[in-house]
């Protein structure tokens, strides 16, 4: 298939590019990117973009798919159909399924079923928010697996990092606070030469307690138990001390503070080896909004204070937080119509968050659309230990096609993941994702 993309808006953080081009895509290669092209062949599809928005494949760093054991939740098929919806060309499912990965045999069985999960076609797919999932016809996104670091992610025992490694996972994490400090100290110690990434969730559960929102005016004023600042921050500063005497490369998960920010700035600028994400969610929303009692509002870490969600988005435009996260956390619907406090936290997103970081961030200006694009795409590639390639000719197709101004309302028929639990529900969004190729 030959299509010609026409006064396509390219947003390229490779090529540092913001420009309206023509590009030119054969086989799943990228042929041409020019102001204009007019020497094309019978057969090439033109399609007039004005208006519309092409970049690099976007990238998740991490997210649950419920199966194995949580099929009712979300099925590996339709959470790469959603992460295809969503924009996403490489996604990353954390190990916490049941069972867990933490061994090479369940590596194995994941990569197999993915097998069986291939789109018809490979070069592109058409997403419309009026169509129905079931009729989504189109190439998957790649399927990293992170491997648990502990058997079981119990915490008290290290899994064969070896043997996971070699049986193909992307990096290590548990996707849970890891609070054993002597263990995270041999496992940094174990990592050094496997060259794999490996990420922590820093949280003192003991601090945490039975809270479920950050503490502050508004979790007194809504009466629900609140979780202080240094769960979070006691924590990173553990991860850090532990870093600069190992020296192996870190990336911590789920930021959520302003004084989270402070420290993971100050670590890099000594030139400590780390990374670090937040969440969409805590990009978008503050403690405010948890006025409604909406349980897919609650979240681990829980939405931060005004100043906190300031600080992340300043964080993120500065490259001290270098990546946005999806957390994908879907539930069903019987699982989370409980109270807040009770409703187990995790919201979903592949499908959200691009429309909804767009819609806040960019057209309000406070991002620029490299900024945002940046943060979705070549930085967590690069978090993972891979890269994502410039649009420019020769290179694979790895792209996605985004529409700014189309209208779309969450529901049901609109989504393709299996679970519903998402504030936006039932709401009206702008911006909706046309194409992928990958």
């Amino acid at each position: 298939m030959i299509e010609l993309l026409q006064k396509v808006r390219v947003i390229d953080p490779v090529s540092e590019i913001d420009e309206l081009f023509d590009v030119l895509i054969a086989d799943g290669y990228i042929r041409e990117v020019a102001s204009h092209i007019s020497d094309i062949s019978s057969d090439t599809q033109i399609r007039d973009c004005q208006g519309l928005v092409l970049g690099p494949g976007l990238v998740d760093l991490y997210s649950h798919s419920g199966e194995p054991g949580f099929e009712e939740r979300e099925t590996l098929l339709s959470f790469l159909q959603a992460a295809a919806a969503g924009g996403f060309t490489r996604v990353s499912i954390l190990p916490d399924t049941s069972p867990v990965i933490d061994n090479p045999a369940l590596v194995a069985l994941q990569q197999k079923k993915r097998g069986g999960t291939r789109g018809q076609g490979g070069q592109g797919g058409n997403f419309s928010p009026l169509s129905s999932p079931s009729s989504l016809s189109s190439p998957l996104p790649l399927l990293h697996l992170w491997g648990a670091i502990t058997v079981d992610i119990a915490g008290k025992q290290m899994t064969e990092l070896a043997d996971l490694a070699s049986a193909g996972v992307v990096g290590f994490t548990d996707g849970k606070p890891l609070e054993n400090l002597a263990l995270v100290r041999r496992v940094l110690e174990y990592l050094q030469p496997l060259g794999k990434p490996v990420a922590f969730w820093p949280s003192d559960r003991q601090l945490t307690a039975n809270g479920v929102m950050r503490e502050g005016t508004n979790a007194l004023r809504f009466g629900l138990p609140p979780i202080p600042t240094s769960a979070e921050t006691t924590a990173i500063a553990a991860m850090l001390e532990l870093v600069a005497t190992i020296g192996t490369p870190v990336h911590i998960m789920r930021v959520s503070t302003a004084r989270s920010v402070e420290l993971i700035a100050s670590a890099k600028a000594a030139g400590l080896p780390i990374t670090a994400s937040t969440t969409w969610m805590h990009l978008l929303l503050d403690t405010k909004a948890v006025k409604s009692y909406h349980s897919s509002l609650h979240l681990d870490p829980p939405l931060g204070n005004p100043s906190d969600m300031a600080a992340l988005r300043t964080g993120v435009r500065a490259g001290v937080i270098d990546a946005i996260a999806i957390d994908h956390t879907p539930y069903s619907y019987e699982e989370k119509v409980q109270a807040f406090a009770e409703a187990p936290p995790g919201a979903i997103g592949l499908e959200l968050a691009l429309p909804l970081l767009w819609q806040y961030l960019v057209e309000t200006e406070e991002f620029t659309a490299l900024e945002l694009w940046r943060a979705l795409s070549t930085n967590p590639a690069e978090c993972l230990g891979e890269k994502v390639s410039a649009i420019v000719p020769h290179q694979l197709a790895e792209l996605t096609l985004f529409d700014p101004q189309q209208t779309w309302k969450v529901e049901r028929k609109s989504l393709y993941t299996l679970s519903q639990n998402t504030p936006w529900l039932g709401q009206q969004l702008k911006g909706h994702v046309v194409q992928i190729w990958c």
